[in-house]
């Protein structure tokens, strides 16, 4: 024990022996004021609101936000606080829309205690570059060489004793510790540690799901947060759901998540082995050897070493009186042997005694089962059946060849010319007996037919002539376009209409009489359009091959006040361009150009160029940001723009997945950023994750937000249609598939509780979706118009609609070159 003392003591002292270095704390970053998205307005959504806080490290970028998923830095809080003093602060003031309830929970982090800081995660240390982004920096080897190589330490650790070592082994020298930290491999977060999707788990332990009937949650998670109950479907969805899954027969309820869970194997074989009486377990072994815990021989030493009491050699002196009193009462007759007892004998017991006893009542009512008639005789049955029911010589001879329980029938049609000429029949008896025997033996019982009405299976819907309007026919036809019209959009003021098509052509149409009153030739496939919300201004962008150009049609600007605000909304931002370069990311592919002059005369004010095609652009309901979507996978894919500033910025440094639309919520500060399978909800205020809906479809097409908020549908490439409510469920409440062919567009009116799917099967479907106030009642959906006209050009259909801003009207455009105007 000396000599493993002597050794434990030997290898602190080798540690934590050596001469102390100074430490190189990293610097903390600051966040660039010219990166945040200025929405003061909308603070009032940041505190109102229960959210998850759960975030993902590498969700926002560095010069956005400092995010640190894996709460590590206990360690240079603690150095902190040994030494009194930190290298650099991060105020408020610094970061623009900064809430003072972040700074409430940094100083909560900054005071929690250090006893955990050997389980803690290590960080490498961060250093500002010259060109102000974050860089790591890989410490691995210095730290290995400071804490290892000192000249004053008496032996060096190997590699397996490095990897042994704990806070414990350097005692008071955290400096040591620290650095020996650093050496240790980085952890990664990666998909997997992605817990967004994961459903919470009810908590509720041993309770009756019961008691939650009349509450609109089933219990709590392991936060303390109330689980909301999920929607119930009605005995037809079930059915549907039930002939599209094929793990239906493998599919148990959970009642106590309320929720259907699909067994695996291993829980079927649990299963099948109880139901069979053998032992669940598969790996146990009921003919193992025995353990003797408890050995059968005697042992010959005594438990104790204590002397033997008196009572243990002695005869007892009152057990001795007790027997002479007994012996003395048999001998006097008191006590006499009672009679003897008789032997019980077997008994057998009839189990099928009582089986034909039936009450006289039951026997009374029980209905008398007719025997079934016999079939009536046909006409080859008679005497004198016509010519075509008598057998030829071929068929006779076949019929009297084949076995008698082979024939189809027992007889052969004959002609006797007369009734009297007719025998008698020989196997009447045999025939007869064999009936007998068919209504002795057969068990015959009572079969009960109920008439059901497939009526009443159907779920009551009203009818669509009493949710009238909405558009149900076609009422005009815009040609001109000779390629696929990718895009269409409406001004706000809804007289004037917006199309881009693959002739490198935008057009610029008056909507209700279907003349074409502009048309721009920009030189590139246009995959977008898009009028800006604002009804002050006359904007709008398109999306041409990898460059987004902004216009100003003059011809729609009524009055010259108009006319001033649109142009001084495009170039106020040349003025501030200049001053905010410097401090501009600059490694964003993005540039804000001037127009050359050819362009200018037609009304281009700017060409924002970028390395990748264009895919979609989505405006800010305010009218001053937009967001671009480039065909790039990564965080580099999503880029939000300010036209007043000219002004570009990243907000994710990162996404898992490919990126398929994005979109701005109607209301609240949130940014929808939809992947192949998921839709994730930010929080641009707070710049976190919010939620990530689950539509359960394989690949998502479009995304759209009621105007209201709380509702959203999302369209995917394999035909589905998910219906979300937001403060339901991360599910869908209602999943729709009634097209034929992938969906391409989903669309919400604005001002009718109208929504449309368009498909590549040629179909435009309009639904009647109303939200009720009401936050018990759930929405009605109701399908109302299947719209046909477009032609079907290789294999695609219908590529986008959108609603009129005022009327019940509906417009939509294909890859036939036509726009149509649905009414």
């Amino acid at each position: 024990m000396a000599g493993k003392e002597r050794k434990s003591t030997s290898k602190k002292r080798t540690v934590s022996g050596r001469e102390e270095k100074p430490v190189a704390t990293s610097k903390s970053e600051e966040f660039p004021k010219n990166t945040i998205i200025d929405m003061s307005s909308e603070s009032e959504y940041d505190s109102s609101e229960d959210q998850e806080d759960d975030v993902i490290e590498g969700d926002f970028e560095d010069h956005s936000i400092i995010i640190n998923a894996e709460d590590s830095d206990d360690d240079d809080e603690q150095e902190q606080e040994e030494e009194g003093e930190s290298n650099d602060e991060i105020h408020s003031s610094d970061i623009e829309g900064a809430s003072s309830e972040g700074e409430e929970a940094d100083s909560e982090d900054l005071g929690s205690d250090s006893e955990s800081d050997s389980e803690l995660p290590l960080k490498r240390t961060t250093s500002r570059s010259t060109d102000g982004q974050a860089t790591a920096v890989d410490s691995d080897s210095e730290a290995a060489n400071d804490v290892l190589n000192d000249g004053e330490t008496e032996h060096l650790l190997d590699e397996q004793d490095m990897k042994k070592l704990t806070i414990r082994d350097f005692g008071k020298d955290l400096e040591s510790w620290r650095e020996y930290r650093k050496t240790l491999p980085q952890i990664e977060p990666g998909y997997a540690s992605d817990s967004s999707t994961e459903e919470p788990v009810n908590t509720i332990g041993n309770v009756p799901i019961e008691w939650y009937e009349d509450y609109p949650h089933i219990g709590y998670d392991v936060d303390g947060k109330r689980i909301s109950k999920p929607a119930t479907a009605d005995e037809l969805d079930k059915f549907l759901e039930n002939m599209d899954n094929p793990d239906v027969f493998r599919t148990a309820r959970d009642e106590v998540n309320q929720k259907d869970v699909t067994l695996s194997a291993k829980e079927i074989d649990i299963i099948r082995r109880i139901q069979g009486g053998d032992i669940p377990d598969a790996d146990y072994d009921p003919y193992e050897d025995t353990v003797e815990w408890f050995t059968s021989q005697t042992m010959k030493t005594p438990l104790t070493g204590a002397p033997l009491t008196k009572r243990g050699f002695i005869p007892s002196k009152w057990e001795h009186k007790r027997v002479m009193q007994i012996v003395r009462a048999i001998r006097s007759g008191k006590i006499t042997p009672g009679p003897p007892r008789p032997k019980p004998e077997k008994q057998a017991y009839d189990i099928w005694a009582d089986a034909d006893e039936e009450p006289k009542e039951d026997r009374r009512r029980r209905p008398r089962l007719a025997a079934p008639r016999l079939a009536l005789p046909t006409h080859e049955e008679s005497y004198h059946p016509p010519a075509e029911y008598l057998p030829t010589e071929e068929e006779r001879a076949k019929w009297e060849a084949t076995d008698p329980e082979d024939r189809k029938r027992s007889y052969l049609p004959r002609d006797f010319g007369s009734l009297r000429a007719v025998p008698g029949y020989s196997n009447f008896v045999n025939e007869r007996f064999q009936r007998c025997l068919d209504l002795y033996l057969a068990p015959r019982m009572l079969k009960r037919t109920t008439n059901l009405n497939p009526d009443d299976f159907m779920p009551r819907l009203p009818d669509p002539r009493d949710l009238r309007p909405f558009p149900a026919s076609e009422s005009l036809v815009y040609t001109g376009h000779t390629g696929r019209v990718r895009s269409i959009s409406v001004d706000p003021t809804g007289l004037w209409l917006l199309s881009g098509s693959d002739d490198g052509s935008v057009r610029l149409w008056e909507l209700v009489t279907g003349r074409c009153a502009r048309i721009w030739t920009l030189g590139g496939t246009v995959h977008a359009v898009a009028w800006c919300p604002n009804a002050e201004v006359s904007v709008f962008v398109a999306a041409v091959d990898s460059r987004v150009v902004v216009v100003v049609p003059s011809e729609l600007c009524s009055s010259s006040h108009k006319m001033t605000v649109s142009e001084e909304l495009v170039r106020s931002g040349f003025t501030t361009a200049a001053a905010q370069d410097e401090a501009s990311d600059e490694n964003l592919p993005v540039s804000w150009d001037v127009p050359t002059t050819a362009e200018q005369s037609t009304g281009i004010f700017i060409s924002i160029s970028m390395h990748k095609t264009v895919k979609s652009v989505t405006w800010h309901r305010r009218g001053d940001y937009l967001s671009t979507l480039t065909a790039e996978e990564g965080g580099g894919s999503v880029l939000i723009h300010q036209l007043s500033k000219h002004k570009s910025q990243r907000p994710f440094r990162k996404l898992k997945g490919a990126v398929q639309a994005v979109k701005f919520h109607p209301t609240k500060p949130w940014f929808l950023v939809t992947t192949q399978r998921y839709v994730r909800i930010y929080n641009l205020m707070q710049q976190r994750l919010v939620k990530t809906l689950q539509p359960g479809v394989k690949w998502i097409s479009s995304v759209d937000v009621h105007p209201q908020g709380d509702n959203i549908i999302v369209g995917s490439y394999d035909k589905k249609l998910s219906w979300f409510d937001v403060d339901l469920s991360v599910k869908p409440y209602r999943s729709i598939r009634y097209h034929r062919q992938a969906i391409r567009q989903v669309q919400f009116s604005r001002r009718f509780p109208l929504f449309a799917t368009a498909s590549d099967d040629g179909t435009i479907q309009v639904y009647h979706g109303m939200v009720y106030d009401d936050l018990n009642q759930n929405p009605l959906i109701v399908p109302l118009k299947i719209l046909r006209g477009h032609e079907i050009r290789n294999s695609l259909g219908v590529l986008d609609c959108v609603f009129h801003p005022i009327q019940p009207w509906l417009l939509s455009s294909g890859a036939d070159g036509t726009i149509r105007l649905w009414t």
